[in-house]
């Protein structure tokens, strides 16, 4: 049967691993430790596998072993579908971070063609509360786990909006100067509009009829201020021209995918996630990660790769089983994180099991 994982994980002088390597198969894998050790860092190491600047979105610097700084390096040996593929990616200072597959140079949307990958990580159990830039770039990770050229899409809306945002603190109002950019805007932000809709479309299908001991999330795709963002290119175009003066006061575009916020209810009692209980909130995002599992095992062909960071520290343990149930019958190499043993214990041999020490070093154990 095809699958999507890792067989090998190297890391040097990444974080606080100096040397470490894995040798994997196709099963979950469960990580404990003390707090510190470590075990995020190799939930990082593999999310750098995908586009993007990995779950905690830093800088490639920011990933070095302190108080070397000499660089870091992290490489693997990628089944994917039928396909075997040796892939790396790395930082030296003062230089680009890189990525080969296969030895050869790559770009990070490459990496998102032959590796799709999910995660859950603490810092998104606010997000129904919190601002909604966190609640956007949720989104987009689903986005590009489906569609990887949707990265593409939001550079170039990003650089062509910063253009124009220049243009209008500087109070130009030449229309000239802002038709090209206008167009660039238009064309690029109506591409990112059109895959986040397909992508919440593919959830929803996903979500349907599931069986899941997760609750259903309903979601859409709302605005900030009602600005919502036009579906078209033309009708994009348009709007941002009429609402150029609007912008001149603002000293900012006022509308676009920039402005979006993804809106999510508790379907089954109809209540908006942002009232929900902290414990009502946390099963909503495990709902949504394996819907988008779900969704990309379909259209894939596989189940994506899945990373959990101290996800079961939050469940009661008839719902870490119903989690762990539910991702070994799809299949998919999930990465886990907890504090003990003990978080793990109602995936016995279903899983492969790594315990990280207070010095940062790696062991295989029974499980």
């Amino acid at each position: 049967m095809p699958g999507l994982f890792l067989t090998e994980l190297t890391l040097s002088h990444f974080r606080s691993h100096r040397r470490a390597r894995l040798e994997l198969d196709a099963r979950p894998v469960a990580i404990h430790g003390p707090n510190g050790a470590g075990k995020t860092n190799i939930l990082e190491a593999v999310s750098l596998f995908s586009p993007g600047r990995g779950l905690r979105r830093a800088a490639a610097e920011e990933m070095a072993r302190q108080p070397e700084a000499v660089g870091w390096k992290v490489s693997g040996v990628l089944r994917s579908l039928a396909q075997v593929h040796e892939v790396a990616t790395w930082w030296e200072p003062d230089a680009a971070r890189a990525v080969t597959i296969d030895d050869k140079a790559a770009t990070q949307v490459a990496l998102g063609r032959i590796a799709r990958m999910v995660w859950l990580v603490p810092s998104m159990d606010r997000l129904w509360i919190e601002g909604a830039d966190g609640r956007r770039r949720f989104l987009d990770r689903m986005v590009m786990s489906f569609e990887p050229s949707h990265a593409d899409a939001s550079l170039a809306y990003d650089k062509a909006m910063r253009e124009r945002n220049r243009l209008l603190k500087d109070q130009v109002r030449d229309a000239h100067w802002y038709a090209a950019l206008e167009t660039q805007m238009a064309e690029a932000g109506a591409a990112v509009q059109a895959n986040r809709l397909a992508a919440l479309e593919r959830l929803a299908a996903a979500q349907e009829g599931a069986e899941t001991a997760f609750p259903v999330a309903a979601l859409e795709l709302g605005a900030a201020e009602e600005s919502e963002t036009p579906e078209t290119v033309e009708a994009f175009a348009a709007a941002l021209a009429a609402g150029r003066q609007r912008d001149l006061y603002a000293g900012r575009t006022l509308v676009g995918p920039h402005r979006a916020d993804l809106e999510a209810a508790y379907a089954a009692k109809g209540v908006p996630a942002r009232q929900c209980s902290t414990g009502e909130q946390k099963a909503l995002l495990i709902s949504l990660i394996l819907a988008n599992a779900r969704a990309l095992a379909e259209d894939f062909g596989a189940p994506p790769i899945v990373l959990l960071d101290e996800v079961s520290a939050h469940l009661d343990a008839a719902r870490r089983a119903a989690l762990y149930d539910e991702i070994c019958a799809l299949g998919a190499q999930a990465w886990m994180t907890g504090t003990g043993p003990e978080l793990f214990e109602e995936l016995g041999a279903r899983a492969q099991y790594l315990s990280v020490s207070e010095s940062g070093g790696l062991s295989e154990v029974d499980g």
